[in-house]
Parts: structure tokens; sequence; C-alpha cells
């Protein structure tokens, strides 16, 4: 029920941003989205596909002998199952991902592991890069604030990061810990057996985030930078003009809020929501309908386009490992 309260409260909140905007024109709405051409979506699905294996990169780091292909295979079928199934959904599909290609699943889970926190370092020091961006059009107190608490969290990620590479008695005491707590609800479970496994897990994890740390990082910000090009370009092919919102109030202002994208679906209504009332203030609220289509098409690329990419890879995933099932029978 989780996920689905929190989707209610983001489009509560989403419906009361909205609303202190204005109301939408959809039949406008419409004539935006009619200005798109079949050279704007190949542009624009490009984009897409650029975002999409920037964000394989991390892993195909973390994880040794998955490679890039099979690492964007992983994520956008996890992707697809952690939003139509509920949990674990996508970390089975993920085990049994590595099992298929003979990679550990315990290496493949701590790359796992490591590329999301990489991310949520990512994701939180998003808005001080958006700060920088709107630098050349001004920056208010409230935008700062903002921006500094995000960076304070991204901080303290990539401290838990470093303690990992450097300390077994760190490893060692969370798992510990964890293991006692569990222990209380669950009485089969040693919490000496999650501390020796919590340490053997920091070990894995550790061989490859000294080397993997910098690169994945680096990936994942240009990733977030893919997708504030898919929104800006999204924005331009409706027919919003540069002249009334700059690609620094657009980049800028999507870096700041960037960290609502932890709200589920991506921040799906709420952070829309923010970015309409901001650019409609920018802009004014006549060029609300264009910012609302462009705000359409930024999702159907990015909240779409992942599902599609994987429902396509899981058929084909499980296409190919039935194959690879018949032809070892067959040489039995």
């Amino acid at each position: 029920m989780r996920p689905l309260v929190l989707i209610v409260v983001s489009f509560a909140a989403a419906w009361i941003i909205v609303g202190l905007v204005g109301a939408i024109d959809w039949a406008q709405v419409g004539d935006a989205l009619g200005r798109l051409s079949v050279a704007a979506l190949v542009v624009l699905a490009v984009a897409f596909l650029a975002r999409q294996t920037l964000n394989a990169v991390p892993l195909a780091r973390f994880v040794p002998g998955l490679g890039l292909k099979r690492s964007m295979q992983n994520d956008v079928t996890a992707n697809l199952m952690g939003t139509v199934a509920p949990p674990p959904a996508d970390v089975v599909i993920r085990v049994s991902m590595f099992k298929s290609w003979q990679i550990n699943p315990v290496d493949g889970m701590a790359g796992v592991t490591l590329n999301m926190l990489t991310f949520y370092s990512v994701r939180f020091l998003a808005p001080a890069v958006g700060l920088l961006v709107l630098s050349f059009q001004g920056v208010e107190r409230g935008q700062v604030l903002a921006a500094m608490s995000s960076a304070l969290i991204a901080v303290a990620v990539l401290v838990s990061l470093a303690l990992i590479i450097r300390s077994d008695a760190f490893a060692a005491w969370l798992g510990r810990t964890a293991g006692r707590v569990v222990a209380r609800v669950c009485s089969t479970v040693d919490p000496q057996v999650w501390e020796m496994a919590t340490v053997d897990f920091r070990g894995r994890m550790a061989e490859t985030l000294r080397t993997g740390l910098l690169p994945s990082m680096a990936a994942l910000l240009g990733m977030v930078l893919c997708d504030a090009l898919v929104l800006t370009l999204s924005l331009r092919f409706v027919g919003v003009d540069a002249t009334v919102l700059t690609a620094p109030d657009i980049v800028g202002a999507f870096l700041v809020s960037y960290p609502l994208t932890l709200m589920p679906l991506v921040g799906l209504g709420v952070l829309d929501a923010v970015l309409l009332a901001t650019w409609t203030e920018i802009a004014g609220l006549e060029w609300e309908p264009e910012i609302v289509a462009g705000l359409i098409v930024w999702r159907a690329f990015t909240l779409l386009g992942p599902l599609i990419l994987g429902a396509g890879t899981l058929l084909l995933w499980r296409r190919q490992t039935a194959t690879s099932a018949e032809g070892s029978e067959a040489s039995a």
C-alpha cells in the first residue's frame, strides 16, 4: 500500500500546485503536441538512448564480466518488474539474469547496491549543478537552501561509500546491528551470520568501488544531463520559444528539483507540477499549454520508454534462456 499512498500524495500535491498556476487548456495542449514532427521524434529517441546507455555504465563497471549491453538489459528489465510487480520482483529478475549469464549473483547484487548508492549521491548533487546553471539567470534563496540540503545528503552517501571501501569494522557493525534488529521479529536470524555476510559483501564491493566510483558518477551525471536535454528538446519541439524560456531556465530548474524523482514513478505528478509552476512564472501563463505538452512528451520518452525497452529485453532474455536450455538438453 505504501507506493500507492505515495502516488496519491504526489498527485494531490500536483493538483494543488497546478490549481495555483491556473486551469490548463487541454485543447491548446493538443495543438502543441500536434507540432511534433517525425524528425523531432527521431532526435528525442537518440537522446533517450544516450540517456539509457549512460545509465547502464555503473552496473557494467561494478559487476565484473557483465558488459554494457547486459547491464542495460538488466537495468531496464528490473525497472519494468519493479513498476508492474510488488517487491522483490526486480531483485528476482536481476538474480535470474545474472545466473543465466554465469555471473555470481552475490557479485551482481553487490554491483546493484553500489549502482543504487552512486545514483543517490548524484541525485542529491544535481541541485548544486543546477545552481551553477541558474547563476547565469539569477538564483533565489530557496533554491540555494534546497541545493545545500541535498548536497549534504550526497556527502553523507559518499562518506558511507568511503567507509565501505576502508572499514571491515564498519561493515561488521552494520551487519551485526541489522541482524539483531531483524532477530527480534525472526528468531531464525543469526546476527553473527549477518555480520560475516556483510563483511564478505563489503569485500566484493570494495574491489570494484575503488576503480569504478568516479567513472560511474560521471556517467550518471551525464545521464541526468541527457534527461535535461530530452526535456529541453521536448519543450522546443512543441513550440516553447527560447526567448521566453531559456535553456538555463529549463535545465537549472530541472536539476534543482531533481531530488523529487525519489517519489514513485520518478516523481510523476509532483515534479511536473513544480516545473510547470516555475516555468509559467518565468514565461507567463499564456505559455502553460506548451509547457504541459513538453512535459507530456518528456514523460512519454523517459517514463514509458524504459518500460517498453524492459518488456522487449525481458522477452529477448526469456527466448535466449529457453534456447540455451534446449541446447544443453540436446548436448546431454
